[in-house]
C-alpha cells in the first residue's frame, strides 16, 4: 500500500474551501442553538385577569423541523448542478468535455476547455497521471456512444438515497443531543467521528493508516473525553443558570451526540466512496439528491413518527402543524430560519468539497476546527450582544479549553507532514514518540511521484509534438515514402 494513500497536500484551493467550511460551520451551528432558545406564539389567544387578549408564548425546540429545514436547503444543490452543466461553468468535481475540434485544437495548445453539456466525468483518483491530450485523444476516437457512457444514470439518482438516510439519522441524533448541551461542548463531542471515520477507513475501505494517523486519532479520543466530562461536572456543579440541563439529560444529550457522530462517520466514507467510484457522482449532485431524498424521507417518515410519538410538543414529540403555525406567526423565528437555511446549505456545500479535494478523514477533522470559532462566537453573543443567548464562562470552561488544546494537538499530528504539522521526532511534547522512518519514507515517495509526474508530462508532450509531425500535410513525397518502408519493415 502506498505510503501517499492518505497523505493529502493542502493548496491554497483546499485552504480556502476548509476555511469557508468552517465559516458557515459555525454559522449554521450558532443558528441551530439559537432558535432552540427562541419563542413564538402559534396564534392562539388567552383572557388574563382583566379580560385582555395575549398571544400563548411557548419555546420553538424543534429537532425535527431543523432537521427538515437542512434537506429542503440542500436541494439548492441541484439547482445548481443544473446551472453548472447548462452553462458550463468551471467547479470543482467537473470535467465537461469538448464539443468540436476548436476545443482539441486549444487542448492541444495547453489550454483547458470546459463543454459538452451533461456529459460529465470526475476523475476517481487524485493522483492519477492522464495528461489533457490523452483525454482528447480518447473523445475524439470514441464515439457518440462514449458520450451516453459518461452521462449520469439513472440508478444513481435512486443510489444517492443512501447517505440521505445515514444524514437523516445522525443529524437528528445530533439535533436531540444538541437540546442537553452547550453548543461548544456539541460540536466538541461531535469531533469524536474522526474516530470513526479513521476505524472504517482502515477496516471497510481497507486504505493504510500511518502509525502517526493513529497517534492523532487518540488525542482526539482523550478530547472527546475531557470535554464530555466537562459537560457532566458543568451541569451537576449548579454553575449553570436555571435552564441548564439536568445531569442524566446531559448523559442523554453525550450519548445522543456519540451515536450521531457514528452514523455521521458512516456518511463520511460512503460519500468520498460515491464521488470516487468508477461511475462517480459529481459533488452538487450528491448534495442535491440528499436533499431530495432527505426532503422526501422526512415527510413520509421522519415527521410522521415524531407526531405520532408521545412527548412535550402538545402531545407528540414534535407536532408539524404547530411548528408551522408558530413559523407563520413569528417573526423572530422566520428570521432566524432563514439564516439557519442558508448558512446550513453552504455548510454543507463546502463540507462535501473538503471529501473531494480532502478525503473524509478532513472531513471529520473540519468537525474538529468548528469548536474554537462556536467557543468564541458564543462568548461574544453572551457578554457583547444579548445575553439570553450564547454561553457564559464558568469554572469547567478552563477544562474546556484544555479539551479543545488537546484536539488541536491531536489533529496537527494527524495532519503531518502538511505545513503546520506536528512531527512526531522524539520531542518532549511528542511523549518520546519517533516516526522518522515514516515522514522520510512519505517525503521519498512524495518526491518520486513528482518525478515520475514530471517524465509522464515530457512523454506525453514529446507524444504530442510527434503525432502533429506524423499528420502534418506538408511532408513531402519522399518522407512519406521512407514512413511506408519502415512500417512494412516493423
Amino acid at each position: 500500500m502506498s505510503n501517499l494513500a492518505n497523505v493529502h497536500t493542502c493548496g491554497l484551493t483546499q485552504v480556502l474551501v476548509f476555511l469557508l467550511a468552517i465559516l458557515f460551520g459555525t454559522g449554521c451551528s450558532i443558528c441551530s442553538k439559537t432558535m432552540m432558545n427562541l419563542h413564538g406564539t402559534n396564534g392562539d389567544v388567552i383572557l388574563d385577569s382583566n379580560g385582555d387578549e395575549h398571544y400563548v408564548m411557548e419555546p420553538f425546540t424543534k429537532p425535527l423541523f431543523q432537521t427538515f429545514g437542512m434537506f429542503v436547503g440542500m436541494l439548492f444543490g441541484l439547482v445548481m448542478h443544473w446551472f453548472v452543466l447548462a452553462f458550463r461553468i468551471p467547479f470543482p468535481g467537473y470535467d465537461h468535455y469538448y464539443e468540436d475540434d476548436d476545443d482539441v485544437a486549444a487542448v492541444a495548445k495547453g489550454g483547458k476547455v470546459v463543454g459538452g453539456v451533461g456529459d460529465v466525468e470526475i476523475a476517481t483518483e487524485k493522483t492519477s497521471l492522464v495528461s489533457s491530450s490523452e483525454r482528447a485523444e480518447s473523445t475524439s476516437s470514441s464515439g457518440d456512444n462514449d458520450d451516453d457512457d459518461r452521462k449520469i444514470p439513472t440508478w444513481m439518482y435512486f443510489f444517492l438515497a443512501i447517505p440521505a438516510i445515514f444524514d437523516l439519522a445522525a443529524t437528528a441524533l445530533c439535533m436531540m443531543g444538541l437540546q442537553y448541551l452547550d453548543v461548544s461542548i456539541y460540536q466538541m463531542l461531535r469531533g469524536s467521528g474522526i474516530i470513526f471515520v479513521a476505524l472504517m477507513k482502515q477496516h471497510v475501505m481497507k486504505e493504510h493508516l500511518q502509525k502517526f494517523h493513529w497517534v492523532g486519532v487518540f488525542w482526539n479520543v482523550i478530547s472527546v473525553v475531557i470535554v464530555g466530562g466537562t459537560a457532566l461536572l458543568a451541569s451537576s456543579s449548579g454553575e449553570k443558570d436555571d435552564s441548564a440541563a439536568s445531569t442524566s439529560q446531559t448523559f442523554l444529550g453525550v450519548c445522543l451526540l456519540m451515536a450521531g457522530a457514528f452514523v455521521q462517520a458512516v456518511q463520511f466514507v460512503f460519500e468520498e466512496h460515491v464521488m470516487k467510484m468508477d461511475v462517480p457522482a459529481p459533488p452538487l449532485l450528491l448534495i442535491g439528491m440528499e436533499g431530495f431524498w432527505g426532503t422526501v424521507l422526512g415527510i413520509t417518515v421522519m415527521y410522521p413518527i415524531g407526531y405520532f410519538m408521545p412527548g412535550d410538543d402538545h402531545g407528540s414529540y414534535e407536532d408539524p402543524f404547530n411548528t408551522w403555525a408558530m413559523l407563520m406567526n413569528s417573526k423572530n423565528i422566520q428570521f432566524a430560519f432563514v439564516l439557519y437555511f442558508f448558512t446550513i446549505f453552504f455548510y454543507n456545500l463546502f463540507a462535501v468539497l473538503v471529501t473531494f479535494e480532502l478525503s473524509s478523514v478532513w472531513h471529520a477533522i473540519l468537525d474538529n476546527f468548528r469548536p474554537i470559532t462556536v467557543w468564541v462566537t458564543d462568548l461574544v453573543i453572551f457578554y457583547y450582544i444579548n445575553p439570553l443567548f450564547g454561553e457564559v464562562w464558568t469554572t469547567y470552561s478552563y477544562i474546556q479549553i484544555a479539551g479543545m488544546a488537546v484536539l488541536l494537538y491531536g489533529t496537527a499530528i494527524y495532519n503531518a507532514p502538511n505545513d503546520g504539522s506536528l512531527l512526531l521526532e522524539g520531542q518532549w511534547w511528542a511523549f518520546g514518540i519517533d516516526l522518522r522512518d515514516e515522514y522520510d519514507a512519505i517525503r521519498r515517495e512524495k518526491e518520486e511521484a513528482e518525478a515520475d509526474a514530471k517524465w509522464e508530462s515530457k512523454r506525453q508532450e514529446f507524444k504530442r509534438t510527434r503525432s502533429s509531425f506524423m499528420e502534418s500535410p506538408r511532408i513531402s513525397i519522399h518522407t512519406q515514402a521512407l514512413r511506408g518502408i519502415g512500417a512494412q519493415h516493423n
